[in-house]
């Protein structure tokens, strides 16, 4: 029988996954992402499903980051009415990101309206909060480590990957052949989360590996962070983190906790910033006082009768009127506000606020996608586009990568070598340096074959392989 794969997303950049498993009488989608950064990608979103939605059987999902999950209400609008298979906690964060992203997009299409910056006359979200709610009742909970059966002759294992509450690793089983896909692999030593589950010890026909950080090693030294914050504190400004909602707040509000118990930062101030986060913030409770599969030993013994995430001066702004207030706080305070690349949300009006005055910091925390305001930032632009207008870059920016969520290069290629070869490799959801480094790693270290998948090219698995 013969069987594909075809990449729909995250062929040729870190965003927009989707990878479409094909037979004569099965197609699974492995996540279903929006595409983000540079105008040409998000475009595509616009643009109609290359296979009809319809013929899908299952979605899949390994976790619930927007460039995973964040196509699935438009999917369903356009036909799709199959399950979505994911574990409990990619379930839960998936709809409080979706619900979010709805919102974002229908009140940024009216403030394009209003303001007229917009080159449509009547700008549209690409889907609304009916749109995600409808998409909701797909969701089928699975556990790990529980083989699945998806639809017939087809079998889903999801595996703790460490990236974020809820991610795994998967395997697919189609008709005898075995896919093994990375997502977004996390890195050892997580504060919260167990480390990547070693891969199956079962030799895969497939296997597909993320590149995010493909050509790059973790170097920034642990006390970077606490550097910034305290030359931030002196010059007299206050402290901005653009902050992915989960996981990566979570991560930065326990280090911050740990600083300041330890008197290495003084006791200042903190704002979370986002709905979405502080949502985020109480699944990670559930889960460590649940002390989840997920959440690694001792964690949950150790916080048993603590906040872990809040260290002392831990202040929320749920509303707008909060939010805006901020901008209005004359002492050194430091703002946690998504989204982490500064694409959208609360954090690009705390930007347009902060970025003009020198005194103010901006930390970046997470990986910064080409074309968002994140990697302007990063790569030193004078000038930041937010809201149809030029805002200066006057504010000092540093980049923190100790705290990523993503494995490195060699952190990747640790993971990959306890993994049978298999007979092909596929690098994918990187930039163009990213992927060829790690095609590279894979071929001369672990001899594999690998390759990089061109945008919607069809792969057929040969027929002989087992």
């Amino acid at each position: 029988m013969s069987i594909s794969i075809t990449f729909l997303g995250a062929a040729d950049t870190v965003t927009g996954s989707r990878a479409l498993i094909s037979t004569p009488t099965v197609k699974i989608l492995v996540d279903c992402g929006l595409f983000q950064g540079l105008r040409e990608l998000r475009r595509r979103n616009w643009d109609p499903f290359p296979v009809d939605p319809s013929t899908i059987d299952a979605v899949v999902l390994t976790h619930a980051h927007l460039d995973h999950c964040g196509y699935l209400p438009l999917l369903a609008k356009r036909g799709f009415d199959g399950k979505i298979f994911a574990t409990q906690y990619t379930v839960e964060l998936a709809q409080v990101i979706l619900r979010d992203s709805a919102h974002l997009q229908v009140e940024d299409a009216k403030y394009a309206a209003k303001k007229g910056y917009s080159k449509h006359v009547n700008p549209a979200p690409l889907y609304d909060l009916d749109d995600a709610e409808k998409s909701f009742r797909l969701f089928d909970v699975t556990p790990f480590h529980a083989r699945t059966e998806i639809a017939p002759h087809c079998f889903v294992t999801f595996s703790p990957s460490g990236h974020i509450l809820g991610s795994s690793t998967v395997l697919l089983e189609i008709e005898g052949k075995r896919f093994l896909f990375t997502g977004d692999l996390g890195r050892p030593g997580h504060p919260l989360l167990v480390d990547p589950e070693l891969p199956p010890m079962e030799r895969c026909d497939v296997i597909v590996t993320e590149s995010t950080y493909g050509d790059r090693i973790h170097e920034t030294p642990p006390e970077e962070f606490a550097n910034e914050i305290n030359a931030a504190i002196k010059r007299g400004g206050s402290i901005l983190i653009p902050a992915f909602a989960v996981d990566r707040t979570e991560v930065i509000l326990m280090a911050l906790r740990e600083l300041i118990t330890a008197g290495t930062i003084p006791r200042i101030p903190i704002y979370v910033d986002s709905p979405m986060a502080l949502t985020a913030l109480n699944f990670y409770r559930a889960a460590v006082r649940d002390n989840s599969v997920e959440i690694r030993d001792g964690v949950s013994e150790r916080w048993a009768s603590q906040d872990p995430f809040d260290p002392g001066s831990l202040m929320q702004a749920s509303t707008t009127e909060e939010s805006k207030a901020l901008n209005d706080i004359s002492e050194t305070s430091i703002i946690i506000s998504a989204s982490g690349m500064a694409t959208g949300g609360r954090v690009v009006h705390h930007l347009e606020h902060m970025l003009p005055d020198p005194k103010n910091t901006v930390i970046l925390v997470g990986y910064q996608a080409v074309g968002s305001r994140g990697r302007d930032l990063a790569d030193g632009k004078p000038e930041i586009k937010m809201h149809g207008q030029l805002i200066p870059v006057s504010a000092h920016v540093a980049q923190v990568e100790s705290f990523s969520v993503h494995a490195d290069s060699d952190e990747l290629i640790a993971w990959l070598r306890q993994a049978p070869a298999p007979g092909i490799a596929f690098v994918n959801h990187g930039e163009s340096a990213g992927q060829e480094s790690m095609q590279k790693r894979l071929a001369s270290e672990l001899q594999w074959s690998a390759e990089i998948p061109a945008p919607l090219k069809e792969f057929v698995l040969p027929e002989s392989e087992k």
